[in-house]
């Protein structure tokens, strides 16, 4: 979602006007597109997971059974990461999307602990998914930065 200082004018005006400070920082075109660049990526591996897990191929299936998941939950796990994928791909649902696969990437998490995976390669990977998440929509989507410049205030 391209946002325009046009659009993001009235927020400003009024966050001034009601005492307060304005967001934080309205992002240049590279940042526009370096926010989509990083939802790119991880929208990208998220697809062929997602479609991996649909298809319920051969890797999908043996790496879901190696996490102590049965063999036939395959396909419901890749329905929810379609259903979370959808919603952060429609601009408008965007911020859910990203709240979605926080909590998706959240068990993911505690998968990979309870296993016994190691930690960079395995545990925090779902961090660092999370990480091109919300960072590409930071930096492309003017009301996550709204939305932490209030939390910044409070």
């Amino acid at each position: 979602m391209t946002t325009s200082y046009a659009q993001i004018e009235p927020i400003l005006t009024a966050s001034v006007s009601e005492g307060h400070a304005p967001l934080p920082f309205v992002p240049s075109r590279g940042a526009r597109w370096t926010g989509r660049v990083l939802s790119g990526l991880a929208v990208a591996f998220l697809t062929f997971d997602t479609l991996i897990k649909v298809l319920q191929l051969g890797p999908a299936v043996s790496g879901t059974a190696d996490l102590g998941y049965p063999a036939s939950a395959v396909l419901g796990i890749g329905l929810v990461e379609l259903a979370c994928l959808v919603a952060y791909v429609v601009p408008r649902s965007a911020v859910f999307g990203a709240i979605l696969w926080t909590g998706y990437l959240g068990g993911a998490i505690a998968t990979h602990v309870r296993v016994g995976n190691p930690l960079f390669s395995h545990v925090l990977f779902p961090i660092y998914v999370a990480v091109l998440l919300w960072g590409g929509l930071y930096l492309r989507d003017a009301r996550v930065r709204q939305l932490f410049a209030r939390l910044q205030r409070a």
